[in-house]
């Protein structure tokens, strides 16, 4: 079971800073603003949302179904559900971020997250929001470095640079036909410390509650098929359940 359990936050499924102005690139903040539009829209950050998602986790070749429920409200205060079967094993998590807090629950075994653990969950969670929220991008403590074209499979794409609150750059494409983002690059630290390259691929958008979002992730690390899942319900609120950002219970 521990194997299983390990495994699971090496995913980075259950998840796991100083201040920069907005470069002025007017280039880089007319991309995200063309994806904002054509994404229906930016949620107000006053408001929290929801989403549920099915998929597969791909471990040794094996693909291991999961299920989350993700409850979020701007960058950095997310609370992410995880249900899983892995050969027969199976797994309950949930991870927690607000703010400068943060804890975690495998099983019975509960953790509070600090230093690197901590830091290292800050941005695996401003990374999953931005993905799907550029308009993000354009507030405080993100820098657009610059603009280029890239190819995303086969397809034309505005590539821009960006460096993230914590000073760590990513990359982040969009389609040049739609507007949409359809590609997220950066350098992931798993629970152990280890870096690793994560690729992550958005497709297949769909409309929610009134905002499009990609019904179709998929998380490649160094290269390898890794995690692979679709949105099956988005759900903007007007305001979060109240224990919803709160230490995990029991």
């Amino acid at each position: 079971m521990r194997r299983f359990q390990c495994a699971i936050l090496a995913a980075g499924l259950i998840l796991s800073l100083g201040r920069v102005a907005l470069a002025d690139d007017q280039e880089g903040k007319t991309v995200v603003d063309n994806a904002v539009k054509a994404l229906g829209g930016s949620i107000d950050a006053s408001k929290a949302y929801t989403w549920k998602t099915k998929g597969t986790l791909t471990l040794n070749e094996n693909d291991n179904k999961f299920t989350t429920k993700v409850t979020a409200q701007g960058i950095n205060r997310l609370r992410q559900e995880f249900e899983g079967d892995f050969d027969g094993n199976p797994i309950k998590g949930v991870t927690v971020l607000d703010g400068d807090k943060g804890w975690r629950k495998i099983g019975d075994d509960a953790s509070k997250l600090e230093d690197d653990a901590l830091a290292n969950e800050k941005r695996v969670v401003y990374l999953l929001i931005v993905g799907q929220s550029p308009a993000y991008l354009k507030g405080e403590g993100f820098k657009i470095e610059s603009a280029e074209e890239v190819k995303v499979d086969g397809k034309p794409a505005t590539q821009l640079k960006v460096t993230g609150p914590d000073g760590k750059d990513f990359e982040i494409s969009f389609d040049k036909a739609s507007g949409l983002p359809v590609k997220l690059s950066a350098t992931i630290a798993d629970f152990q410390g280890e870096e690793y390259k994560q690729d992550t691929l958005f497709s297949d958008y769909k409309e929610f509650a009134g905002v499009k979002r990609a019904a179709k992730i998929e998380n490649k690390r160094n290269g390898k098929k890794f995690v692979a899942y679709e949105m099956t319900e988005f759900k903007v609120l007007d305001n979060a359940d109240k224990d919803a950002f709160t230490e995990p219970k029991g």
